[in-house]
């Protein structure tokens, strides 16, 4: 499996996952229905989990554009290799949510708040407020980045597993996600990752659920933004205390 195919592959695993315990939990008629902020949070790490065993021996696992750019920042990543690992996050995404909808499709035709399907997608503040919410998605990807760099000795190739314990090495990826989601993603639903939200904000804006609404594309910017400019400050502050 080549890096490429093997983010595909990953990323694709951590939204079928990820935004699988959010339909689970949010849609109506599941066994999940209204379990909570704990089971969300729970599901989307071990879905990191599974996405970074099976990514890490062939890619590093990045899973992520902020974490491709913030490793390339870094000096800890090929520049010229940034957009295919991007594009393979992307095309994982989009895959992975197109499985959920698979998945959730009478849930979706039994709920009947627009709000609830499009949370299955992707994100949206508690409180709509720009600066608030860019900030929020900032330091949630910031912690994300700023931890990875030092766990991993910013360690993430082909040949590199976090922590070098081989597969059991994603577990502090994995725990180091549920602790941003629980202490930092009540404000924004923590996209930190461009990728889990956009990719699925463009198939939930193709695919054919009824009552599905608008998708929020007034705010789509900030999920892309904040989590890139969040990896870009972790990697220069990695960056001045390795000097």
């Amino acid at each position: 499996m080549n890096g490429f195919i093997a983010e595909v592959i990953g990323t694709m695993f951590v939204i079928l996952m990820g935004n699988g315990v959010v339909a689970n939990v949010v849609l109506n008629q599941t066994k999940g229905n209204n379990s909570g902020w704990m089971v969300i949070t729970t599901g989307w790490a071990l879905g990191v989990f599974v996405g970074v065993v099976i990514a890490s021996p062939y890619s590093g696992a990045h899973l992520n554009p902020a974490v491709t750019i913030g490793l390339a920042i870094a000096g800890n990543f090929e520049w010229a290799t940034v957009p295919l690992y991007i594009l393979a996050q992307f095309i994982g995404a989009m895959v992975g949510a197109l499985l959920v909808w698979l998945v959730y499709k009478d849930h979706f035709t039994a709920t009947g708040e627009s709000e609830l399907k499009a949370a299955v997608f992707c994100t949206s503040p508690a409180i709509r407020n720009t600066t608030s919410n860019l900030i929020s998605e900032i330091v949630g990807t910031f912690a994300l980045l700023f931890v990875i760099f030092h766990f991993t000795n910013a360690e993430m190739g082909a040949d590199k597993t976090p922590v070098g314990l081989g597969s059991l090495g994603a577990i502090p990826v994995a725990f180091l996600v549920w602790a941003i989601g629980l202490s930092l993603g009540g404000t924004t639903g923590y996209a930190i990752n461009p990728a889990r939200d956009l990719g699925p904000r463009i198939m939930h804006a193709i695919l054919p659920i009824p009552g599905k609404g608008s998708g929020n594309w007034g705010y789509a910017w900030i999920p892309v933004i904040g989590p890139i400019i969040g990896a870009a400050i972790a990697a220069f502050l990695y960056l001045y205390f390795k000097v």
